[in-house]
């Protein structure tokens, strides 16, 4: 199965797969897709540059992309220490209170640097540009509109491919405008930030917008190849996955929790919620006793990004932690009904390939 992404971003099928481990990026790209990088976990860019360079040695020479968050607006700048005197006492004492009641134990040491607080600010963002920019990805996505103009200039002089997210037509058109080469048409169904229009209304909305322009690929609700399928019979040229491989076996090398796993694997497709409590801007999560007390009467609204990540940080590594599948704060979308089993990622792969030309094959028949 080929599509004119194929020969963009030279891979051998037309799957783009965003995670913020490497070693199931590294894997994705070594079965013929693209494996995308999320860069937002990194408070180091030498630890980013560190990973980057054991992606070169270990995606086999196949191509890969990086994935920053760079937010339009920034509320502020600086070191989370200036940050934190933004946050009001009350939403501290929320949280400290909600992990109480649900008897989420300290961290070990509570003087650890926090993972990732600082990659959501712009500043930090431009720095995981720079050290991706010293690296031969192929692709650099902003999930959070487009890049500032000279991001995109000096991706276009290294030969990179730039993409961003797009939840409504009108954003698609902009990131055109703005030099954007590839458009991700991300639904309401997917995981992480997310719009409020579903893929079957939204992908041909945006091909129709841009597609003789750009490329179009299509995000949320895809989880095997008949959906696949149905993203190029709407006129996107791939797909752009990311909760998919969060219950693979590459996965668990970087980050996967024994209770994260349990979590996603037993949850149904109507155990999400979308809700600013991650981030500061919608996010579908897994719903959960931590979503639900932030959904009670007396829980505060909440901050802006990156206000309300810095906030939660803590909590968040606690939650992660404690051992407990009913707390974890985990981004994913309504696919998760259908990750039911732990497989590699190329297993993955290969059954969405086999299952998308099986639909494919079977619609061409209709005819």
């Amino acid at each position: 199965m080929r599509t004119s992404l194929c020969e963009l971003l030279e891979i051998e099928h037309p799957i783009v797969g965003f995670t913020p481990s490497e070693h199931v990026a590294a894997a994705i790209s070594r079965a013929g897709g693209l494996g995308v990088l999320g860069c937002v976990r990194f408070n180091d860019p030498e630890e980013l540059d560190a990973v980057l360079g054991w992606m070169d040695a270990n995606t086999g020479g196949r191509p890969y992309g990086v994935d920053v968050v760079m937010p339009a607006k920034v509320p502020t700048e600086g070191a989370a220490v200036d940050l934190d005197k933004m946050i009001p006492p009350g939403h501290k004492d929320f949280v400290d209170q909600t992990l109480l009641k649900l008897g989420v134990p300290p961290l070990p040491d509570d003087s650890a640097e926090r993972d990732g607080v600082l990659g959501w600010l712009h500043s930090v963002a431009r720095q995981h540009v720079e050290v991706a920019l010293a690296h031969p990805a192929r692709l650099i996505a902003n999930a959070l509109g487009s890049p500032p103009p000279d991001v995109i200039e000096r991706a276009h002089e290294r030969g990179m491919r730039v993409a961003a997210l797009a939840g409504k037509a009108k954003h698609a058109r902009s990131h055109v405008a703005s030099g954007v080469d590839i458009i991700v048409a991300q639904g309401y169904e997917a995981g992480g930030h997310t719009g409020e229009i579903a893929s079957m209304v939204l992908v041909p909305e945006i091909v129709d917008a841009v597609g003789p322009q750009v490329p179009v690929l299509a995000a949320g609700g895809i989880g095997c190849g008949r959906q696949v399928a149905a993203a190029l019979a709407l006129g996107a040229v791939g797909v752009w996955m990311g909760s998919a491989w969060l219950t693979t076996e590459e996965y668990a090398l970087t980050a996967a929790a024994p209770a994260m796993r349990e979590a996603l694997l037993a949850a149904t497709s109507s155990d999400t919620v979308r809700s600013r409590i991650y981030s500061g801007k919608p996010a579908r999560l897994l719903k959960n006793r931590w979503t639900q007390a932030w959904a009670e009467p007396d829980a505060p609204e909440p901050l802006p990004m990156p206000l309300q990540n810095i906030l939660v940080s803590d909590a968040h590594r606690r939650l992660m932690r404690s051992g407990q599948p009913d707390v974890v704060p985990m981004p994913v979308g309504q696919i998760v009904g259908r990750m039911n089993d732990v497989r590699s990622v190329a297993d993955v792969i290969d059954t969405l390939l086999r299952e998308a030309d099986e639909a494919l094959d079977r619609l061409g028949k209709l005819r």
